[in-house]
């Protein structure tokens, strides 16, 4: 008997492992939409206009990634307040740590589909529902990797031998 209990309780365990990885490969990509959040600053709230999540999967923890998280603010002393995040996915619930405020809120009770994020932010005692528009997803397969494929296309005769100038990588305004 007891060894069947133990049986069923891993069996619970990687089942809600494999779970949480599914909904973090499906949050990846950016989010744009409404989060109803705000800012407290000299006296007064401003109110952001429109939040963009972006969520970066880890290649070597499947269910955890990083990313950005920016709020857009109209009439505000400021234009927007962006963060880097660090996220992960716990029992379906969603754990986002901002790095440069060092806070930390759960996204919960959500529905998430190809094209929609919807749900509620919970931050302590405070619960605010939330909808976001899927914007963009990550397609390495768009990609053609490496200067050895721009090199044999830019020859014109497809051989390999022929020697071709490489294209550098420049930061800044071009001159």
């Amino acid at each position: 008997m007891l060894y069947t209990l133990a049986v069923l309780l891993m069996s619970a365990v990687l089942t809600s492992c494999d779970e949480d990885v599914q909904i973090a490969l499906s949050l990846e990509g950016t989010w744009q939409g409404k989060m109803y959040v705000y800012t407290y600053y000299d006296g007064r709230d401003y109110y952001a206009t429109s939040t963009e999540v972006t969520f970066e999967g880890d290649p070597f923890h499947w269910s955890k990634g990083t990313g950005y998280w920016v709020d857009y603010y109209s009439g505000a002393p400021w234009d927007y307040v962006a963060n880097h995040i660090e996220w992960r996915v716990i029992n379906r619930d969603i754990e986002v740590y901002f790095v440069e405020e060092r806070t930390t809120l759960l996204i919960a009770d959500y529905s998430l589909s190809d094209n929609y994020f919807t749900g509620y932010i919970v931050d302590g005692d405070n619960e605010v529902e939330f909808r976001l528009r899927h914007i963009d997803s990550p397609n390495w397969n768009n990609y053609h990797w490496g200067y050895d494929y721009w090199s044999r296309q830019t020859r014109g005769d497809g051989s390999d031998t022929a020697a071709v100038e490489k294209p550098i990588r420049k930061i800044g305004k071009a001159e």
